[in-house]
């Protein structure tokens, strides 16, 4: 079916047959070594257990568009693709499919269970992958990059040989964040702090020489079994007296040393601390400035040890802690309700247990410094600025890095024991007796090092010259300590380069009635579901939001909607969005039908103006082009997308498209009318790909080509017409007057009005009379005179005019100004709402007042 014969854009039906066209043409998978500028985006990897959700459509979208803009501009752009092996998420999915099978992995043991996992990758890992080319992302599917694949592990183990060479990597006894949940040791980044009521106990603890007690405050009784010391402050008079004397665990009976330590906050609980270096970080510390003993009673189970003896040996955390205080009786002076923060782990959601354990750590702080160094210098720009506080400081207070996780899928660490006898290389050594570490890396670890493993790096490939440094990352602020940081410093100490120029922080798009997006929360929003049509979420169930399902928008009005609604803020997200960018296309489309329908399939797109019109189009053609790279260059996606909507719906379309509808279409109008169409489906196609690919195909010279491979349209000085955009800015303005007086005046829409112009150019006074439906000529008295820029339209007798009806209504709409006006004015008076509503609100009062005296002073 022709362009001709279709009503409106189906985008079911082309953006399939589209996408194919894409990939076919090889134009994603650019030649490292051809010519002409390189421009890349390394995609944040998606874990290869994941499906699209929000966050991934709206930053494909932006990467897209960026990729797009640039390899319209010259560039060969390339999106470097792939996905992360994501550790703990993918062995947690294929343990739940062994538990189905009345398995588990450690009864099929690792090697089958790495087999298994790998076969589960093939049949699941590539779902997202397919879905971003269903969002119209033209990612380099050619090369597709795994974190687990060959090239990329050789890639992990030189760096893990090089740092442990250089005395960065190491292996100690340590307090760990360990998740009971994942049974794994995980970093302080992937920690989350939740509010928590828990009660505040008060015990006694005896002197050992029967001379008194000291009462200590704890939330944590049952980890009193693994108390190694009793802590006061060296300037806290109550207690100088007791530091060097001993104190007996009650329930043990083991003497403990009462320590002075400046870490103790004297106003908190008794002044008095239970020193428990095994069970919390801040007395691990303590403990290692005092020489403690590193005591643990709770395992990585989360459950009491042998150690912590046999009545409590066994028990969960909780009813050790309950086993405890009743066994301490009369011990326990008070207790009482007591809220604080309590660490729980992002991965499972069990709550942290800090336990030492024997674990590979990276040291940080040598890699830190060139890190901060290439953003305080300007080398890496971070978007918004605020986000660059935040790196920074970071950076700063950077602590060492605990790499190894108790898991099984992953890079296991290449460190080989055997006695005495340590090994680290990439590959096991000779002999017999060596026995592999069986922990693996932090998925982060890997993560680190993408933009140069994914393109080939320890060896000096084409696209790694061509291609690295690459040009921006997009991502969230979430993961700006966890990922990218981690990159710059691995990137800085292993390729003497920067790993990025920008670093765009992205929106995060809230549901509707601003909670975050969550599948279990009935809040979660699929972007295909808007895509293709599907079930709105729960949480349309209420509030203003239209039940059912969501109609088929199509991926052009996902991706537009998205970067509408986008900011460097949280925002919510808005289907109304969506549907403007549906309108949009569908906008587009039909301005592209009504062009074909008028010009010849021969005609040459050019330039050629003979009309004020058509200079004013062309002008204002020059100035969207410049605005439109401008937003785009600051990542002001949302400025950019609707500026492209406000020109194709406010000036080519509802403007320009209608001017000159009333004229003959000879072969200078048919010229501009291709040109100006051509350049605008070019502007809008990084932003709206599908919709203008295939108009773009119907355009007359078009020749099978596509438009993702051509050139942007440059600004050209030589069309830029002030005195056009004024005449014809004064003519719309008129044009608008004219038709809301006839509105108001209650004129019959079809009807013409005689009329006679003072202070109208000649050349826009055809364009007045046609657009608003005016009879010029005559030389009668005036019924009504509406003033206009620069002059004015003096309505003559006749043409189904009452005077005296227009007078009513006006007057009308007079009062309901007034009465608006003054609703207005009493609000913004008001202190209270003028103090207490958010700043968006106040400021859009305002403007509504001023519009609404605006409308005033024009009757």
């Amino acid at each position: 079916m022709s362009l001709q014969e279709k009503t409106r854009w189906e985008p079911a039906e082309a953006e399939p047959r589209i996408t194919e066209a894409w990939l076919a043409s090889g134009l994603n998978h650019p030649d490292p070594e051809g010519p002409g500028p390189a421009y890349s985006i390394a995609i944040p990897p998606p874990n290869v257990t994941g499906a699209l959700h929000m966050g991934h459509a709206l930053n494909g979208s932006v990467q897209d568009t960026l990729i797009r803009w640039h390899r319209m501009g010259g560039a060969r752009a390339k999106w470097i693709l792939g996905t992360d092996h994501a550790g703990i998420a993918t062995q947690t999915q294929v343990e739940k499919l062994l538990k189905s099978e009345g398995t588990s992995r450690e009864e099929v043991g690792r090697e089958e269970f790495t087999r298994r996992t790998w076969l589960w990758r093939e049949e699941y890992g590539g779902t997202i992958v397919e879905q971003l080319k269903r969002l119209g992302a033209s990612c380099d599917y050619e090369e597709e990059r795994f974190t687990l694949d060959p090239g990329y592990v050789e890639a992990v183990l030189v760096v893990f040989t090089t740092l442990f060479e250089k005395g960065l990597i190491y292996r100690d006894n340590y307090l760990v964040n360990w998740d009971p949940g994942s049974r794994s040791a995980i970093s302080d980044l992937e920690v989350e702090e939740r509010e928590v009521e828990d009660t505040m106990y008060e015990i006694a603890y005896p002197l050992a020489d029967g001379s008194g007690e000291v009462v200590v405050a704890t939330v944590r009784p049952e980890t009193m079994l693994a108390d190694t010391a009793v802590a006061v402050h060296p300037d806290d008079e109550r207690y100088t007296a007791l530091v060097g004397k001993l104190v007996l665990l009650p329930l043990v009976g083991r003497e403990l040393p009462v320590i002075a330590d400046e870490y103790v906050k004297r106003d908190f609980g008794t002044g008095c601390l239970k020193i428990t270096p095994g069970h919390d970080p801040n007395d691990f510390e303590i403990g290692r400035r005092h020489g403690l003993e590193e005591l643990s009673v709770i395992g990585e189970d989360g459950r009491m040890t042998d150690a912590a003896g046999p009545d409590y040996a066994g028990l969960s955390v909780l009813e050790a802690r309950e086993a405890v205080v009743a066994a301490l009786g009369d011990a326990v002076r008070s207790r009482k309700p007591y809220l604080h923060t309590v660490p729980f782990s992002h991965r499972s959601g069990e709550r942290i247990e800090p336990l030492v354990s024997l674990q590979w750590f990276m040291r940080m702080d040598e890699l830190a410094r060139p890190a901060i160094d290439a953003v305080v210098e300007g080398r890496i720009r971070i978007h918004p600025p605020s986000q660059q506080k935040r790196y920074l400081d970071w950076l700063e207070g950077i602590r060492p890095w605990c790499i190894s996780r108790q898991l099984w899928w992953g890079h296991q660490i290449p460190v080989w024991y055997r006695g005495e006898e340590t090994h680290v290389g990439s590959s096991a050594p000779e002999g017999e007796g060596w026995e592999r570490d069986p922990d693996v890396l932090d998925t982060w670890f890997s993560s680190a090092l993408w933009p140069f493993a994914t393109l080939g790096w320890p060896k000096d490939t084409p696209e790694l010259r061509a291609f690295h440094p690459t040009d921006v990352l997009s991502t969230g602020r979430d993961i700006l300590f966890l990922w990218v940081a981690r990159m710059v410093m691995l990137g800085l100490e292993f390729t003497g380069e920067i790993p990025f120029a920008d670093v765009y922080n992205h929106s995060v798009i809230q549901a509707p009635d601003g909670r975050r997006m969550s599948k279990s929360l009935g809040t979660g929003i699929d972007p295909l579901a808007l895509i293709d049509g599907g079930p709105r979420p729960p949480v349309y169930e209420s509030g203003s939001h239209p039940p059912g399902d969501f109609p088929a928008y199509g991926a052009d009005a996902v991706r537009f909607g998205l970067l509408a609604m986008s900011s460097t803020q949280d925002v919510r997200f808005s289907e109304e969005k969506v549907a403007q960018g549906r309108a949009l296309a569908n906008k587009l489309f039909n301005a592209t039908r009504f062009v074909l329908g008028k010009v010849p399939a021969d005609t040459v797109a050019a330039p050629r103006p003979t009309t004020v019109e058509d200079r004013w189009i062309l002008s204002r053609l020059q100035e969207f082009k410049e605005e439109l790279a401008e937003r785009i260059a600051v990542f002001d996606f949302s400025k950019a997308s609707l500026g492209l909507y406000d020109f194709v719906y406010g000036e080519l379309c509802d403007w320009y498209v209608e001017l000159t509808k009333a004229r003959e279409v000879d072969a200078d109008l048919a010229a501009t009318l291709v040109h100006v169409l051509r350049e605008t489906l070019a502007l809008a196609h990084p932003v709206i790909p599908f919709v203008t690919e295939e108009l773009w195909a119907n355009l007359p010279g078009a020749d099978g080509t596509l438009l993702a491979a051509a050139r942007r349209p440059e600004v050209d000085p030589a069309l830029r017409d002030a005195g056009a955009e004024a005449s014809v800015a004064a003519a719309i303005a008129a044009i608008t007057t004219v038709r809301a007086w006839r509105q108001d005046a209650g004129v019959k829409a079809g009807a013409f009005l005689p009329a006679r112009l003072t202070g109208v150019p000649e050349e826009t006074a055809g364009l007045l009379a046609r657009m608003a439906r005016l009879e010029l000529g005559g030389d009668g008295a005036a019924e009504a005179t509406i003033a206009i820029p620069g002059g004015s339209v003096e309505v003559l007798a006749g043409g189904g005019f009452d005077p005296e009806q227009a007078a009513r209504k006006v007057e009308e709409q007079r009062a309901l100004l007034t009465k608006e006006i003054a609703r207005a004015e009493g609000k913004l008076a008001n202190e209270r709402f003028v103090a207490k509503a958010p700043d968006e609100v106040v400021a859009a009062e305002r403007e509504k007042l001023e519009r609404l005296r605006e409308e005033l002073g024009g009757l």
